[in-house]
């Protein structure tokens, strides 16, 4: 169920408003098993029960506060003795505290290892917990292949949808439709009795150009149905489920919080919504957005284990596995997905992950095979082997394309970026249901005329990358000879025919289209992969480039450049590996990937051979784009949603000091902090409810500014709640001790509240004096939330993960504001 405040925190940012006594229930998750961040025990009830009596009862001789204000135990009351529900847990909209969620792990891990050779229970319970780990992984892997694979199905069923229906069984797509007919010839095959289009089921022909208007109209009256309704459930349900995912996903590795976003509604939406995008024909994938699926299931099924269930930390690590198995079913090529999570997505990432993610992978690409969603016993629908090798030559047609997909990628990301910005900055961002059925409406008008528009992306993709042979009937193998007679019929004879020199003028226009309408539906409120899109645009332009460069062997064989290696009438150049060679380019200029690229691209081919054109078209591409422009499209579009992410793979080389940008600066009000010892339970709700700081350093006076440690503002609204209800005693005028020991308290005076075990006394101190390249790289190795500046020992500001995010725009000529989540 969607929360009613869910636009509103989109729009609240980061920003922690006021304190209110008796809000603890407003930190409390409204579903602990839909959102990312889980605080175990918020449905707890605080209130005072006979068989639960407050803390302070329990001790022996200590008479309980009458609620007169002053209570005569001078014993200070550890509250924190044993955990509190909601300490040590994050907002929404927050940065984790890696090195706290790190050791955490260990102190837990230790506790289990010697409790182990207590009893033998307890060494079970150490052999489960270590267990636990690959037994998350198989889960993920079984789950994310099987809805990889009701997607497909769904998927292709609904995409045939549009054009006809199997009067033989309505869920029959038109290939498994016409399999089971006993008249279907090989020439015809896709043409059989029990498949009928629209026209021949309403106007009973299939003949004219009135059949031609039916057939038409039902194309695009389909595809605006099926784009209605997805957007209508993402604006319903699950805003989260829009957009590929990726993005957000990379945030959410580097540490960030977004409730819900992984939650179990936005998975069933996001599922139901990919296939009915798919199949509304748009200009977009589905394996982006099976990273996103994936993603759901890791984080659903980490609640079944305490382990994950209650530290940021290793979920994310399990995350990460998650989106390799997401690459994995996506693509079939499971140690593509590994080298993705390692190389695009993931911020953390030790040798075990490494392990896990490649146990996840060969799952689900299990799990996906066994399903068979294609009928072609492979994991994807453009899988293809080529046969004949590739000559030294041809390296340099290939690095044209990989020129091509650089100058695409960077053309893409920057008009795909300002159309986005656009959308966020005008009126257009208020209507995405109008503004996804226009441009539905657009795509499949433009569309239907064109068969290599009118069909799947995916099918489009594995036409292009098909080796033509004697049993293909597709116009791009439409050869006027497919033998030599005089060479024994052993070299096939590639002339192009009529089919050929048709086939490429609509192929030319499907490129245009592609360029273009894709630009616009990167980005709407529905789900949205860019993967296929852009291997179909590269896939063109190297089907194109390939038939060129085969008729030019053909008619020109004498020529130096051919002669050497090609003889009259042989089978010298292959178009498909031109189009496949163009995909990865195209891939790699708008993601700017290389080696899980390659290594996707070489597991859809299934031939080592052709490693070195893919190396040469991707590395191209990259250097191409690069040159026009740093960022890859996800960085893009994280930078556009103001998402406080610290790219680890770019330097910082100003030569800019801790004090530069610290705060506070010059003029500005003094740093706000705690006292150890000295600090009433009214002055810090008073600080809390003046200021909107995550946290505040602990100080020994104000008059020495000596850091003791820094709380989290979280952590000090919780254990002041959770000590208000459950301790009697603790008034406005208790002093708060940070302290390990505390000094004798007069007769007669407020219980005090010890809040020493919420205190970090270790947070990460610089000196005003260090370089900011060593800052920045300690933010990126260390996931800090924030870094503490002193002098001498002496406190004189703090560095925040948004400060130094705000410092690197603002050093790159960038709007500094723009780093703010949106």
């Amino acid at each position: 169920m969607l929360r009613k405040n869910e636009i509103m925190r989109l729009e609240g940012a980061m920003d922690n408003r006021g304190f209110h006594q008796g809000s603890f229930s407003s930190f409390q998750s409204s579903s602990s098993d839909e959102d990312l961040m889980d605080i175990p025990g918020t449905a707890m009830d605080f209130s005072m029960r006979d068989d639960v009596p407050p803390l302070d009862r329990e001790i022996e001789g200590n008479k309980s506060y009458n609620g007169g204000g002053i209570g005569s135990s001078n014993r200070i009351m550890d509250f924190l003795e044993e955990p509190i529900p909601g300490v040590g847990t994050y907002d929404d909209f927050n940065t984790i505290d890696w090195v706290r969620e790190k050791s955490r792990d260990r102190d837990r891990h230790r506790e289990i290892t010697n409790k182990s050779k207590e009893s033998t229970w307890a060494l079970i319970h150490s052999v489960s917990d270590a267990f636990s780990g690959w037994l998350l992984m198989l889960l993920i892997g079984l789950l994310s292949g099987s809805l990889a694979g009701l997607i497909d199905i769904s998927a292709h069923w609904m995409t045939d949808l549009k054009e006809g229906i199997c009067t033989g069984g309505f869920w029959f797509n038109h290939e498994h439709c016409c399999w089971n007919s006993e008249h279907v010839t090989f020439e015809d095959r896709d043409k059989c009795p029990e498949w009928n289009s629209w026209s021949q089921l309403i106007i009973s022909t299939d003949q004219g150009a009135f059949a031609y208007i039916v057939n038409y109209f039902m194309y695009v009256l389909w595809a605006l149905l099926f784009a209605f309704l997805a957007v209508s459930l993402v604006k319903a349900f699950a805003p989260y489920a829009c957009g590929s995912g990726i993005p957000e996903i990379k945030t959410i590795l580097s540490g960030f919080i977004i409730r819900g976003y992984l939650g179990k509604w936005t998975l069933v939406i996001k599922t139901i919504t990919l296939v009915l995008a798919v199949s509304s024909g748009l200009s977009l994938g589905k394996e982006g957005p099976l990273v996103h699926v994936a993603c759901c299931c890791g984080n659903i099924l980490c609640h079944c284990f305490n382990k994950y269930r209650k530290n940021e930390a290793k979920r994310r690590e399990v995350l990460s596995a998650a989106a390799a198995a997401g690459v994995s079913v996506a693509f079939g090529a499971p140690i593509g997905g590994v080298l993705f999570s390692l190389e695009e997505v993931s911020y953390y990432f030790p040798l075990k992950t490494l392990w896990r993610s490649f146990f996840a992978a060969l799952v689900a690409a299990f799990t996906l095979r066994s399903i068979n969603p294609f009928g072609n016993s492979r994991l994807v629908l453009f899988y293809v082997e080529f046969h004949t090798p590739w000559h030294l030559f041809e390296l340099v047609p290939f690095i044209v394309l990989g020129i091509f997909g650089g100058l695409w990628g960077a053309l893409f990301i920057r008009t795909n970026i300002a159309w986005c910005r656009k959308r966020k900055t005008t009126q257009l961002g208020k209507y995405p249901v109008v503004e996804v059925l226009i441009v539905t409406a657009i795509t499949a008008i433009l569309a239907f005329p064109n068969e290599y528009t009118r069909m799947s992306t995916s099918e489009l993709i594995s036409e292009l990358f098909n080796d033509c042979g004697l049993l293909d009937s597709s116009k791009l193998c439409d050869y006027e000879n497919h033998f030599n007679t005089s060479k024994g019929g052993e070299l096939p004879d590639r002339p192009a025919g009529v089919g050929v020199y048709s086939a490429m003028w609509q192929l030319a226009l499907t490129l245009i289209l592609k360029i273009v309408i894709t630009i616009f539906t990167f980005g709407m409120k529905i789900p949205s992969g860019l993967f296929i899109p852009s291997m179909a645009v590269g896939a063109i332009a190297g089907r194109l480039l390939g038939v060129g460069m085969e008729q030019l062997a053909y008619y020109h064989h004498d020529w130096g450049i051919f002669n050497s290696w090609c003889s009259q009438g042989a089978d010298c150049i292959t178009p498909g590996l031109y189009a496949m060679v163009g995909a990865a380019a195209c891939l790699g200029g708008v993601t700017r990937m290389t080696v899980s690229l390659v290594v996707i691209m070489f597991e859809l081919t299934g031939g080592l051979e052709y490693i070195v054109p893919l190396m040469a078209a991707a590395m191209t591409s990259k250097w191409v784009a690069d040159a026009l422009g740093r960022e890859g499209i996800y960085d893009a579009h994280i930078r556009l949603n103001g998402y406080p992410f610290l790219e680890a793979k770019e330097e910082f080389a100003h030569k800019t000091l801790a004090m530069d940008v610290m705060k506070p600066r010059r003029n500005d009000p003094l740093l706000t902090v705690l006292t150890q010892d000295s600090m009433t339970v009214e002055d810090v709700e008073t600080i809390i409810s003046e200021t909107t700081y995550s946290g505040f350093p602990v100080v020994v006076s104000r008059e020495s500014q000596r850091l003791v440690g820094f709380v989290l503002r979280r952590d000090l609204i919780i254990s002041i709640e959770n000590a208000r209800k459950k301790q009697d005693g603790v008034v406005s005028t208790s002093i708060i001790y940070f302290t390990e020991h505390s000094p004798p308290m007069p007769p007669y005076t407020p219980p005090t509240l010890k809040l020493r075990n919420i205190l970090d006394l270790s947070p990460f101190t610089v000196t005003d004096l260090t370089p900011m390249e060593i800052v920045v790289d300690i933010f990126r190795k260390l996931g800090l939330r924030q870094c503490l500046v002193t002098h001498n020992g002496r406190l004189l500001g703090i560095i925040t993960k948004k400060d130094v995010l705000k410092h690197i725009a603002q050093m790159a000529n960038q709007d500094p504001e723009s780093i703010l989540f949106n």
